[in-house]
């Protein structure tokens, strides 16, 4: 079941086309995830989703709720966590929830929101004391202080070092555990493939592509890339290039000193064929590898662009 609905969303800044035709539907307890480099339209699109921006034009529905006629009723159902979070230095993290806890109708438990951003030993320092992470992960909390339906993450991890960006990981999959709909914008490809059920692609305003991240890297080729280091050097190398050429399975290959990188689609009748090669021509393999393709050989291959902070 869809809890939100975006129909052709368009919005302009002057001259700027930042969004010019995005729709897509959430379904209920998913992590919905939108990526894309900067300027792309992401930030605009969730702003417009989350009544902080009007659209210029298209539709926003949240099951039987629009913007237009149900706002008080949708920004009791839904939680924001903007890049640039609202919250008082001088206060406490149990004072901040508190305070935003009096704006709604009604509010989770405090403690459970302090149990659930792993703030609970921090509970009683004041926020300009907190690091960069916990500070992180306290914004999130005034997002779930209403125990809305659906949450919006705007780059909950941006800045953040490997272990505290882990820690945001882990709140995100307990939210979705506890049947919460999420959606979710990121820079960080691995973040979308390990949390996303489905990701969004955008590009300059436009959805290019829309599906599991699976699917997408499914979508994207069959062939895989294997690497093949040898111990008798460039000559080895250079021989076992020549036979792969033979090879209907491999597209292409490539040699640099001892190192021979190819292109199968059949990687292990290709890998089968390669080793009794070597063995009857007393070739030495040192290395093999098959690397497996991930979303952000889908990003460079549907937009032609290096990934971009």
């Amino acid at each position: 079941m869809s809890v939100l609905e975006v129909k052709n969303l368009k919005k302009s800044f002057g001259t700027i086309h930042a969004v010019q035709d995005i729709s897509f539907s959430v379904k209920a307890g998913e992590i919905f995830t939108i990526i894309g480099p900067n300027g792309a339209g992401k930030t605009t699109t969730l702003e417009m989703i989350e009544g902080l921006v009007p659209p210029d034009h298209g539709e926003i529905q949240f099951g039987e709720w629009n913007w237009d006629q149900h706002s008080k009723t949708i920004k009791q159902k839904i939680g924001v966590q903007p890049q640039s979070s609202a919250m008082f230095d001088l206060l406490t993290p149990e004072e901040n929830l508190n305070l935003f806890a009096t704006f709604y109708d009604k509010s989770r438990s405090t403690e459970d929101i302090l149990q659930l951003i792993n703030l609970t030993e921090h509970k009683n320092n004041h926020v300009k004391k907190l690091s960069g992470g916990q500070r992180q992960r306290l914004a999130i909390g005034l997002a779930m202080i209403s125990d809305p339906d659906i949450i919006f993450l705007d780059e909950p991890t941006t800045g953040l070092d490997p272990q505290a960006r882990r820690n945001i990981w882990d709140i995100i999959i307990e939210l979705k555990a506890l049947g919460k709909t999420t959606v979710l914008t990121t820079h960080y490809m691995e973040e979308a493939e390990k949390l996303s059920d489905r990701v969004c692609i955008v590009d300059q305003g436009k959805i290019i592509a829309l599906d599991t991240p699976t699917a997408l890297i499914e979508r994207l080729t069959e062939e895989r890339e294997v690497r093949l280091t040898f111990l008798d050097g460039n000559a080895a190398a250079e021989a076992a290039e020549t036979y792969a050429n033979t090879l209907p399975s491999v597209s292409r290959t490539d040699r640099n000193d001892s190192l021979l990188t190819l292109w199968s689609v059949h990687p292990e009748d290709t890998l089968y064929d390669l080793f009794r090669f070597a063995k009857e021509n007393g070739l030495q393999v040192e290395q093999v590898s098959i690397k497996e393709m991930s979303l952000e050989d889908v990003f460079i291959a549907f937009t032609g662009k290096e990934w971009r902070d």
